[in-house]
């Protein structure tokens, strides 16, 4: 009986590879040829098994993508991510080319996306949506530097944990986090904005900035890294998270809707391509600037 999964699946059974921890190794082979940044990037199990069932609400990030077109040359990320009827054990071969042609398989969906959608990688209809396929580990592990601004700060702060943040640090990471100052004029505004009881937002980004606080106190004087922190007191607009300076996370804040409402945009920079992380990491740059540091 014919059982539906996806064309990556079939093609890791094909290669003895299917099992998880077989994958990351054949991950990481791959990446040390493309750029040893990537290497322990691979996918979460959990993530490693959608891209299996097809469980999937987008491709995965771009550098996800080169990994598995690199691992199975002549198929795109696309396909081997969509639906495929498993009922043979017979060799799948990618496609062929044309004898008057010496070009690869033209890639029609992939380039009108590129034109189109600039540096754009991924969209998510809500925060919750990209944080089941993209979670904080995924996010801040093994990051150098972290620029994040917005209001309470969640995602580093609750969704993370201190130890991890702590060895980050220790290691290297060097943090900025610029919070919606807990005293000023704006937070109130979208306390009001969201129907909250007032002081709700306030106390609770004063307690992220306790938590963050508490974590820069056991920092050793020995620390690679450095933990900066920040306040604004503006209207806002834009929830901005950069890892690396290569990978750009933004949500806007919307009327009448809490935080993990909002839609959700995956930037990667691309030298090549005019996009939008110039754009968002030109904001996080100019508002720290205007930002004063906590008391």
């Amino acid at each position: 009986m014919a059982t539906e999964t996806t064309l990556l699946r079939v093609l890791l059974r094909q290669r003895h590879m299917q099992g998880y921890r077989t994958f990351c190794k054949e991950y990481d082979r791959i990446a040390k040829q493309l750029d040893t940044d990537l290497i322990g990037r691979y996918p979460s199990k959990a993530q490693f098994y959608r891209w299996l069932s097809g469980d999937l609400l987008g491709l995965p990030y771009a550098d996800h993508c080169r990994i598995l077109e690199k691992m199975f040359p002549g198929w795109t990320a696309e396909q081997l991510l969509s639906p495929h009827e498993d009922d043979t054990e017979s060799p799948i071969t990618p496609p062929q080319r044309t004898a008057a042609s010496t070009q690869p398989v033209p890639r029609p969906v992939q380039m009108p996306q590129q034109a189109r959608l600039a540096d754009v990688t991924a969209v998510y209809v809500s925060r919750t949506e990209f944080l089941h396929n993209m979670p904080p580990r995924a996010l801040f592990e093994g990051a150098k530097t972290i620029d994040i601004v917005g209001l309470s700060l969640n995602v580093l702060c609750q969704q993370y944990s201190d130890k991890a943040l702590l060895d980050s640090i220790e290691t290297g990471t060097v943090i900025k986090a610029l919070f919606l100052d807990p005293e000023g004029q704006h937070t109130t505004a979208r306390e009001q904005e969201e129907g909250l009881p007032e002081g709700h937002l306030s106390m609770l980004t004063r307690l992220n900035i306790g938590a963050l606080r508490r974590v820069g106190a056991k920092v050793s004087p020995n620390a690679r890294g450095e933990l900066h922190i920040r306040v604004y007191d503006e209207p806002i607009r834009y929830n901005i998270l950069i890892t690396d300076q290569i990978r750009c996370v933004v949500q806007p804040y919307l009327p009448d809707a809490r935080g993990v409402e909002s839609p959700t945009l995956v930037i990667e920079k691309d030298d090549a391509v005019p996009g939008l992380f110039a754009t968002f990491s030109h904001v996080f740059e100019t508002m720290w600037d205007r930002a004063k540091e906590t008391a």
